[in-house]
């Protein structure tokens, strides 16, 4: 392991022993960090780690309460993000904050279009600016395209070149292939490349241990809000950086346990969605992990929203215990021992002004409610249980749900939905954007209810997911089902050929 210091090159923007508190919960404990030019520099930690908190310092939005901010070798102090931004240094939010209605150029410009006589907009310079920012991407964009229906990865192009039209010298890409397809994070990469190229210093977080070892040359690791260690990638295995990140060997990411499934839990029967999907029909037991596989746009998502009864069907049935459900009944589906966690934990799966713990006595305000009224008692109390059971780590149980990290975030959603004591629990993308110490967590809580008898039905894109828990694999392929794959025949090979469409199983 090295310290920063001894890179032996000068750092555009470095941190010297900074911390930072907000009440009792100490963040980041004496925190050292080294920014080069001409380099992509991963930052590594679980949730909660103090990532978060790091890239707001680094941005302005907060001042550390000991140590030192230092541009060029010299101390600073930013005031605010616009005193980060003047200095050159810009974050790239994993999701961006366009204006939709406004064209590519004048979202890059706002509020600093290129002027002629009379104070009035020279939209040919705008956009000839903006074309030569894109240039340099080495990407094609229309300056003239509204930002409305951009892809998410075209989203983020353009707040990269916003960052330049700032001349950004530091620029911190904050999961920025969250939410990318495999072609949208390649062109990604040789953006960041041409940056590095150019001689900008690249700040990349990333939970997807490939794309550091891919983009990046070295690592900071961040363990409990502490530094353990900035040092080169090259020569170190996954093994060695999840190491430094949890303290601890993962003896096992996927700690699959080997149950023997019960009666027939959930049975859906040609359930089908004119344009979305057809005649999907699957059984999932108890004690079963059945993985519900497929490309991005496939119909997996649609048909867990359908079955619970979020969105309408328009022919199929779905039944619980052998007793049909009503359809768009999500009420009935929570009676019949449904559960949902859905993807997008945060517009979705929480409130995320509420605090913690009415968060997780959302689903069951029946159990905590007397006379009309809410027993606070009796709803801190269970908040409190299932809180504990799932290791949620907090200051406060009254807090807002919004200060906790995401993989906290996604323990609330669990600990929400297995409060009602489902017979039937159906997770879409349980792990996406948490840390891989907080993966092996979920995913023994998912091997520790199947074999009390919970019949699980997981969605995920992740391939190496869906093999290492999985008990069968069904695939599906534009609104189809193409496959029902045994544990015993799920390969990445077969599973990507029914996805694609090239083959049935």
């Amino acid at each position: 392991m090295t310290h920063p210091s001894d890179t032996g090159q000068a750092p555009v923007l470095a941190l010297r022993d900074v911390s930072k508190s907000f009440g009792a919960v100490r963040a980041l404990r004496d925190v050292c960090l080294e920014l080069l030019p001409g380099e992509v520099h991963a930052l590594a930690g679980e949730n909660g780690a103090g990532k978060s908190t790091l890239i707001k310092t680094l941005a302005g939005v907060h001042r550390p309460d000991t140590g030192q901010v230092l541009l060029d070798g010299r101390p600073v102090t930013f005031h605010g993000p616009g005193d980060a931004r003047d200095a050159g240094v810009a974050v790239i939010y994993q999701e961006p904050t366009l204006f939709p209605d406004l064209s590519i150029a004048e979202n890059i410009f706002m509020g600093r279009q290129p002027r002629r006589s009379l104070r009035r907009i020279d939209h040919a310079a705008t956009r000839e600016a903006t074309a030569a920012l894109i240039r340099r991407l080495g990407v094609e964009l229309d300056p003239d395209r509204p930002a409305r229906g951009l892809s998410i990865a075209d989203q983020q192009i353009v707040e990269i070149a916003k960052a330049l039209s700032f001349d950004a010298r530091v620029l911190i890409m904050d999961e920025p292939t969250a939410a990318l397809t495999g072609s949208e994070v390649a062109r990604l990469f040789a953006v960041v490349r041409t940056l590095r190229d150019q001689g900008a210093a690249v700040l990349f977080i990333s939970h997807r241990l490939e794309e550091v070892f891919e983009i990046c040359s070295r690592v900071t690791t961040l363990r409990d809000g502490a530094w353990i260690a900035s040092e080169p990638l090259a020569g170190m295995a996954e093994d060695d950086l999840v190491r430094r990140m949890v303290g601890r060997d993962l003896a096992e990411l996927y700690p699959k346990r080997e149950v023997a499934p019960g009666p027939v839990a959930l049975s859906v029967r040609r359930l089908t969605r004119e344009g979305v999907f057809t005649d999907i029909s699957f059984d999932v037991r108890q004690g079963e992990i059945v993985g519900l596989a497929g490309l991005v746009g496939a119909g997996r998502t649609e048909v867990a929203r359908a079955v619970f009864g979020v969105d309408r069907r328009d022919a199929g049935e779905v039944e619980v215990d052998g007793r049909p459900l009503a359809a768009a009944a999500p009420s009935a589906a929570m009676s019949a021992g449904l559960a949902l966690v859905p993807e997008d934990r945060r517009a979705q799966g929480l409130v995320m002004d509420m605090s913690i713990e009415r968060n997780i006595s959302l689903t069951g305000l029946r159990a905590t409610t007397r006379a009309g009224l809410m027993d606070r008692g009796a709803e801190r109390s269970r908040s409190l249980d299932w809180a504990v059971k799932l290791q949620v780590k907090y200051a406060r149980i009254a807090d807002v749900v919004a200060t906790l990290s995401g993989g906290n975030q996604q323990k609330v959603v669990l600990a929400k939905w297995l409060a009602t004591r489902p017979k039937v629990l159906i997770v879409d993308e349980p792990t996406r954007g948490i840390d891989v110490g907080t993966k092996a967590e979920v995913h023994r809580l998912l091997g520790e209810l199947a074999a009390e008898g919970v019949a699980i039905l997981m969605i995920s894109s992740d391939l190496p997911e869906i093999l290492g828990m999985a008990d069968r694999v069904l695939v599906m392929h534009e609104g189809r089902l193409t496959a029902h794959i045994s544990r015993a025949q799920a390969t990445e090979e077969t599973v990507m050929a029914a996805a694609t469409g090239r083959a049935a199983v």
